[in-house]
Order: structure tokens, then sequence, then C-alpha cells
């Protein structure tokens, strides 16, 4: 399981390990059933606080992408991953829109605004 933590981000580092562990399994890289690292494991490995990785577990398990087997550890969940997907879409959408509006206040053609969005696409992480 890769995860490339970043101290510069906006997002809190709870959240970065949620978002890629969640993007891993909504793509297939971790599949139904795969035992995920235990909580203290992934904490070592990623230099950081046992804390920070509960959290990101919970909040894992709270949305239903992993499940928590006391003794056993933590799996990735049988669910269906597509209605995850939908709604994590929807999300994406709903920031979309916030954004637009905002660039509209500014001005913003929509030339200049797909032109950022193909910027940001396209960077390198």
């Amino acid at each position: 399981m890769d995860i490339i933590l970043l101290n510069t981000a906006d997002q809190p580092i709870y959240q970065q390990i949620k978002m890629q562990i969640a993007t891993q399994i909504l793509s297939g890289a971790l599949q139904q059933g795969k035992k995920l690292p235990s909580i203290r494991g992934l904490a070592k490995e990623l230099k950081i606080s046992v804390i920070t990785t509960k959290r990101a577990y919970e909040d894992l398990e709270n949305e239903g992408f992993i499940d928590t087997v006391p003794g056993k550890g933590s799996f990735v969940s049988a669910r269906d991953q597509s209605q995850f997907k939908k709604q994590r879409i929807k999300e994406i959408q709903a920031k979309l829109t916030e954004i637009i509006e905002e660039s509209k206040q500014y001005d913003m053609t929509l030339e200049q605004m797909i032109h950022l969005v193909k910027k940001v696409y396209t960077r390198e992480n």
C-alpha cells in the first residue's frame, strides 16, 4: 500500500491517509477483503502518531470503505464500492460548483477556468 504524505499540504495528515486509501480502494488497487496494515504498523512505517492513523481508519470505517474485526485487524470492505465512487463524484461536483461560482465573481472566463483546471490536473505532485 503506497501512501505519500506531504507536510506542506493543506489537508491534515489523517485526511491524506484516508483519501489515499479510499482512492486505492475505489480504483481497485486494494481489493475487497485485503488486510490493511495495523494502525501501529502504518504509524511506524509513515513515522507518524498512532492517533493520526487511528483517526484515518475510523473515518474509513465510518464511510464504509473498511471493516475492522477486533483482534484480527482492518480489511477492505466487501460492500459495493461503486456507490461510494458515485458519492465522491457528487462531492467533487459540489466543490467544483462552489469554485466556479467564486471564479465568476472575479470575472474569470470559461477558457481561463479550463486552462486552470488542466494546469492543476496535470501538475505533478
